[in-house]
């Protein structure tokens, strides 16, 4: 299959092949989703095939207003509807029940559940508009890499397996939505992304974060929650302090191995690294972190050579909730300090 790279201009021939039941990524302010029609299981099938995604991990619903909700939900509360006109367009995902027999197994990994996202990128809610159809938008990537931030990340990974890329330029988050459990009585976030807890709480009051860690015979109501994510072929370890750096790079020095350095532009700049030591910008701060960081570890990615990748830490705080979780992710959890 030839994989075309569209530009703003040309949305209507993606759209076109989007309401043809073929696969076409689209650009979102947090990453790059895989788009089909939501309402095509055919369609739908080809995702999970093309990602290489297991079939019981479901797929957020992405719309261009909040009608199509309406469509599917069985119910809205006051307090989804206020999260609505807060956060939408925006990176906020929210789970709903679902009327009975709107949306296929292959969408809801069988739930009675689906997730609903209205993003912020009008490239992207005018290819929902123009295709006719909610479009179904894991992250376009192969399941388990880091998620892509690039049409040209997306190319990487899918090219030949999927039909088309809508290319809006480099996304400006760089983390996936939070995932907000609407389907219970107690809102509960199951994935932090860039619309932080105390922000929504702002609007309706308490929530909870699940930390609930699913089972291998269990279906998880969002993505995130199960299987591995983020990770490169390199093994990634986490330095959690600024004083740690200076340890990071005589343990460089000491062993010769060719690595990878993903860390803010002060660290970078203030640090003799070794001649084998590949580096990449986080910018300054969390924010600029977060957008940068999946580029990062997929740059890492095109050095053969590199085995090793220490990549920055952040408080857990706010936006860094988000950040530190997907970096965990992709370290299974290795820290520097536990390797010394």
């Amino acid at each position: 299959m030839d994989t075309k790279i569209y530009t703003v201009a040309q949305i209507d021939a993606a759209a076109a092949q989007l309401a043809a039941g073929q696969l076409v990524a689209f650009p979102t302010e947090t990453v790059y989703g895989l788009g089909a029609d939501a309402t095509n299981e055919a369609a739908v099938s080809q995702v999970y095939a093309a990602k290489g995604r297991p079939s019981d991990n479901p797929l957020i619903v992405h719309v261009a207003d909040v009608a199509t909700v309406e469509k599917y939900a069985a119910t809205i509360s006051p307090a989804a509807r206020q999260l609505m006109a807060h956060f939408w367009p925006g990176s906020l995902t929210m789970i709903f029940k679902l009327k009975p027999g709107v949306l296929s197994k292959t969408v809801t990994g069988g739930l009675q559940t689906a997730a609903f996202r209205f993003p912020n990128n009008q490239a992207t809610l005018s290819l929902i508009k123009k295709a006719g159809c909610p479009i179904v938008g894991p992250s376009a990537n192969t399941s388990g890499k880091p998620s892509p931030t690039t049409a040209q990340h997306v190319y990487h990974d899918l090219q030949g397996k999927i039909a088309g890329i809508l290319d809006d330029g480099p996304t400006t988050v760089g983390v996936e939505s939070t995932v907000l459990d609407m389907s219970t009585d107690n809102p509960v976030i199951l994935r932090p992304g860039a619309v932080t807890q105390e922000q929504i709480e702002a609007v309706i009051g308490t929530i909870n974060i699940n930390h609930h860690h699913v089972g291998k015979d269990e279906t998880p109501k969002a993505p995130g929650m199960k299987y591995k994510h983020y990770a490169p072929r390199a093994q990634v370890y986490i330095v959690d302090h600024t004083s740690d750096w200076q340890q990071v790079a005589r343990w460089l020095t000491n062993h010769s191995q060719p690595a990878a350095v993903l860390a803010e532009e002060a660290i970078l700049t203030a640090i003799n690294w070794p001649n084998n030591v590949v580096q990449y910008s986080l910018g300054t701060g969390v924010q600029q972190a977060s957008a940068h960081l999946f580029a990062g570890l997929r740059g890492a990615d095109e050095h053969p050579e590199v085995t090793v990748i220490f990549a920055q830490g952040f408080s857990q705080q706010g936006l860094g909730i988000a950040y530190m979780n997907r970096l965990d992710k992709s370290a299974g959890g290795a820290h520097f300090n536990d390797k010394m």
